[in-house]
């Protein structure tokens, strides 16, 4: 009961967060700072993976948690390279939209998927006691998928309200996600299995940042090197500087 408490108080954050991403480019035009979002949120992202998700996932489940990392890895290239057509964080202005006119919907379904497996990533998290550390790292995504999402709807000639109520939609596939987790738990009643799904969402949320978000960063950011480099490095170093302050997250009761 306590477990789910924090996952649902985690995820109308995250929700809330997402939401007031989207306010920025809806009201105003936020797109010229995105690379810089996005930098960190890559940083971030990588920092939880490396620093916090992957080191509880071993301790828990030993070696057989690794397999399920590329598990992870894999399952969301697949989704997005077969299933979905790729739904990236970019401008709509950028060349990869440029013909693309129907693209909001795809980038909602696309980021949809990917905040699913958020949802899921939160609640193995929780249940490993590292709860902060995913839910600091979700944040730090939705916030720039959110503005970006946001942009390109806006950039259709969407209304506000159908802008707003999409991206609401996008953020609720948090509590959705963790939602899944926990009902796929009790079915199978797996010892195993979340050591095993934080692996999954390890996996995830590196392929997220070194397919997704670095790539875009490579090719958008060259006029502003320096900053992006700084905000990569702050968002992992803010992720190895709790991993540091907070050591007892990995002692939690089996």
């Amino acid at each position: 009961m306590e477990q789910a408490v924090k996952v649902l108080g985690y995820s109308g954050a995250i929700v809330a967060s997402a939401f007031a991403g989207a306010l920025w480019p809806v009201l105003t035009d936020a797109r010229k700072r995105l690379v810089v979002f996005l930098a960190f949120a890559a940083g971030v992202m990588l920092g939880a993976a490396f620093f916090h998700m992957l080191p509880e996932a071993f301790e828990s489940g030993g070696a057989f948690a690794a397999g399920f990392v590329p598990a992870g890895f894999v399952g969301l290239f697949l989704l997005e390279r077969y299933v979905l057509v790729h739904a990236c964080e970019e401008p709509p202005e950028c060349e990869e939209h440029a013909h693309q006119r129907a693209f909001g919907m795809t980038a909602f379904l696309g980021l949809s998927a990917h905040t699913l497996f958020d949802g899921v990533a939160l609640a193995s998290a929780v249940a490993e006691g590292v709860g902060m550390m995913a839910f600091l790292a979700i944040v730090s995504h939705k916030v720039p998928s959110s503005l970006s999402l946001a942009s390109i709807l806006k950039s259709e000639g969407r209304s506000r309200g159908q802008v707003l109520w999409l991206v609401l939609a996008f953020g609720l596939m948090v509590p959705v996600g963790a939602g899944l987790y926990y009902a796929l738990d009790r079915v199978a009643h797996w010892p195993r299995m979340t050591p095993a799904a934080l692996a999954f969402s390890a996996g995830t949320f590196l392929y997220i940042a070194v397919s997704d978000l670095l790539p875009h960063i490579n090719r958008h950011g060259r006029d502003r090197r320096l900053p992006h480099i700084g905000a990569l490095l702050a968002g992992l170093l803010i992720m190895l500087a709790l991993a540091q302050l907070l050591p007892d997250t990995h002692a939690v009761p089996r």
